[in-house]
């Protein structure tokens, strides 16, 4: 069901704290807090006594204590105390690995041994002082984390679900061209002397039509870069020389499942203009909120429709890069499967 030897995004890093928080990824409850000096622990969330959820319990400096019967646990887990002097050799709960970049908690799901901070992609032009930025808060999606996936490799949709906003008439039937990468796929056209949409009209630099780029990339387990460039007509395409005044907006996009009918959806922009203009970025943040609602509404509707279908739903060619995605990555999980079961056999 999950490729677990990845990357997830498990919190904003100010969600976390020295306090014990309760988080889900991929169906295991997982107790964090960050230590007095402010690193962050994960650990499975229950208690190997009576399974009483550790986060339920106390901190006592940077160990946890079981709000049962005091068993309390290191930071990788190993209980360091328990009630009657003698601590059972099966008392420890895993520890997952953790990381923090980009303002965000990572947290590894699969063998600790595996994991390694260099697989989390770099944002390009993260730091850069001249760009700016745009967030908002996580988002809980009632639907599959792939059904989100899904619609940030289908570019087509934005004329129909976001009309007042990324839509435009070019954007219901310009052919869609697809590649295939070593990490993931990519959806992506160029839509030629066109009216802006309505969304950018408000942030670009330059007046009358535009050339767009629409390119909608995502990468394995469930992370997408969705890069929007506008240029004046003319100036865009493949080969294009890009106009001084072109504006580009990187949008990433993190789907962290927690079930297998739920997902937290983290999100935010960069933007190459006006890196220091507050009131720019708030409009920026609640016009994509407005988008991303119009988002759930829909796929918490397709959940739901594609858990109670009477009939077999179709495929159209414009799903080429959707399905792509589904095959890799499902060969992925197979291939990952096939190899821990025959590590447990030996």
């Amino acid at each position: 069901m999950f490729l677990m030897n990845a990357w997830y995004v498990a919190a904003w890093d100010h969600e976390i704290s020295h306090a014990l928080t309760q988080v889900t990824v991929l169906e295991k409850n997982i107790c964090m807090f960050r230590t007095q000096g402010g690193d962050v622990v994960a650990l499975d969330d229950a208690c190997p006594h009576r399974k009483l959820p550790l986060s339920m319990g106390r901190l006592q400096g940077d160990s946890v204590e079981c709000g049962y019967h005091g068993l309390t646990f290191d930071c990788v887990g190993q209980c360091v105390w328990a009630p009657g002097g003698r601590i059972p050799s099966e008392a420890r709960v895993h520890a997952y690995p953790t990381h923090e970049k980009y303002g965000l908690v990572w947290i590894w799901m699969g063998n600790p041994v595996l994991a390694d901070p260099e697989e989390i992609f770099e944002i390009e032009n993260f730091d850069n002082p001249e760009w700016g930025m745009n967030r908002g808060a996580a988002m809980e999606l009632d639907c599959n984390y792939l059904l989100m996936c899904d619609n940030l490799l289908d570019p087509t949709h934005v004329a129909w679900v976001h009309g007042g906003s990324f839509g435009q008439a070019a954007t219901k039937d310009t052919p869609l061209r697809i590649k295939k990468t070593d990490n993931g796929v990519i959806v992506h056209r160029w839509m030629m002397d066109v009216e802006p949409a309505p969304f950018y009209k408000k942030v670009i630099g330059f007046k009358g039509n535009c050339d767009r780029l629409q390119h909608y990339e995502v990468r394995y387990p469930s992370h997408a870069l969705i890069r929007a460039v506008f240029t004046p007509a003319g100036t865009g395409g493949p080969d294009g020389p890009l106009h001084p005044d072109t504006f580009i907006m990187d949008s990433m996009n993190f789907m962290t499942p927690t079930t297998a009918g739920k997902t937290r959806y983290y999100w935010f922009q960069l933007r190459n203009i006006r890196p220091d203009d507050e009131a720019l970025s708030q409009m920026m943040s609640e016009d994509v909120q407005h988008a991303f609602e119009e988002d759930r509404a829909v796929l918490n509707a397709v959940q739901n429709g594609m858990a109670n279908k009477t009939s077999p739903h179709i495929d159209l060619p414009i799903d080429a890069g959707q399905l792509r995605f589904r095959r890799q990555l499902e060969a992925m999980i197979a291939e990952e499967t096939l190899v821990d079961g025959k590590m447990q056999g030996a």
